[in-house]
């Protein structure tokens, strides 16, 4: 099980890139926009660079909503493989059934 700081921080960076998601995305399309100005890409790479570090969502990690575990992720089932089989196997997630060939 992950930490709980580690969780929380985790959260905060998932509310941070979606409350900042629109503004950034306006002053990159400004940046890339072939018609604007010099002056105005330079405001707007400023005001892109003031933004907070934890609001792209780069800086966020997927994490198993059983465990916490933020590696062997499946965004299908938003588990880890790991949660995935002992759910699997038990008959919790409806469709889900071991394989045999």
């Amino acid at each position: 099980m992950a930490t709980l700081a580690k969780l929380i921080t985790n959260g905060k960076r998932k509310k941070l890139a979606t409350k900042y998601a629109p503004t950034r995305q306006k002053l990159k399309e400004i940046i890339a926009s072939p018609t604007a100005s010099a002056e105005d890409k330079d405001k707007a790479n400023r005001k892109l660079q003031s933004l907070p570090r934890n609001s792209t969502k780069v800086r966020f990690r997927n994490r198993c909503e059983v465990t916490g575990r933020p590696r062997g992720f499946l965004r299908k089932f938003r588990m880890s493989r790991i949660a995935l089989r002992d759910f699997g196997l038990r008959g919790d997630i409806p469709g889900v059934i071991k394989s045999s060939w």
